[in-house]
């Protein structure tokens, strides 16, 4: 039961960078799926460096 509990918090702790990134509105389209798989494959440091860097692309707006 305490092996399974751990897997379940370490699970919980895993899944937070990608929920976070899935909601937010800085990124949209294929950067933000990049941004995701990045987490998937490298783990929190890429979390860390969408904080600091994301978007990567300015965003034009047009008046």
């Amino acid at each position: 039961m305490f092996s399974f509990l751990c897997g379940l918090v370490f699970f919980f702790f895993w899944i937070i960078p990608i929920i976070s990134i899935g909601v937010s509105d800085r990124t949209s389209g294929g950067e933000k799926i990049a941004w995701i798989l990045a987490v998937i494959f490298v783990s929190w440091f890429a979390w860390v460096f969408y904080l600091l860097l994301a978007p990567l692309k300015s965003r034009r707006y047009s008046a």
